[in-house]
């Protein structure tokens, strides 16, 4: 399947609601099926790029221009891009919309309770213990992102039905740009 223009999903949600692994899903998914895609993560992004990529509000929003600026040259090379980023403050989620070519917002829903359960990098459980207090969502409030695209509830559903429900939305949209 080729796409009719690149577009970019943009996967947000809280810390620990499954925005990777649905995006790591998906991507294979369409790997295999040879659609041109390439995924990026937000911590993958403060990682590569250092201690100034960190957590305060400045610092968050300074991610969010870094994948976008990346997003947008994989678009304009013809690739499909799939991001999995929190981009909880207004103001990123502001930035991106304003400055992302095709873009498709994904939130990929799940309670803070369920979150924390999950916890696979122990973030929670250090906010619990005073060890950091910059997690979104238990440190301050997640809120939800008015009107996305498509809503991706992890609570129902396994990341394996995320990625084909995700891919079955943007193969409609494709299908609909071709009409």
């Amino acid at each position: 399947m080729v796409f009719q223009n690149s577009f970019v999903l943009w996967l947000l949600g809280p810390t620990s609601c499954g925005k990777t692994t649905i995006a790591k899903q998906l991507l294979s998914f369409m790997r295999e099926n040879r659609i041109p895609v390439i995924h990026y993560d937000g911590d993958e992004v403060r990682d590569l790029f250092g201690p100034e990529f960190g957590f305060s509000q400045e610092q968050r929003l300074k991610v969010v221009k870094t994948v976008v600026h990346l997003t947008n040259k994989a678009t304009e090379a013809g690739l499909n891009v799939i991001v999995s980023a929190l981009t909880a403050n207004p103001d990123a989620r502001r930035y991106v919309d304003e400055h992302t070519q095709n873009i498709i917002t994904g939130y990929v829903k799940c309670s803070i309770d369920e979150c924390a359960k999950r916890d696979p990098k122990g973030l929670y459980k250090k906010a619990q213990n005073g060890e950091i207090n910059t997690l979104i969502g238990y440190n301050s409030e997640y809120h939800e992102p008015e009107n996305p695209d498509l809503v991706l509830d992890s609570e129902r559903y396994s990341p394996e039905e995320l990625a084909a429900k995700a891919f079955e939305y943007l193969s409609s949209l494709n299908a609909n740009n071709r009409a």
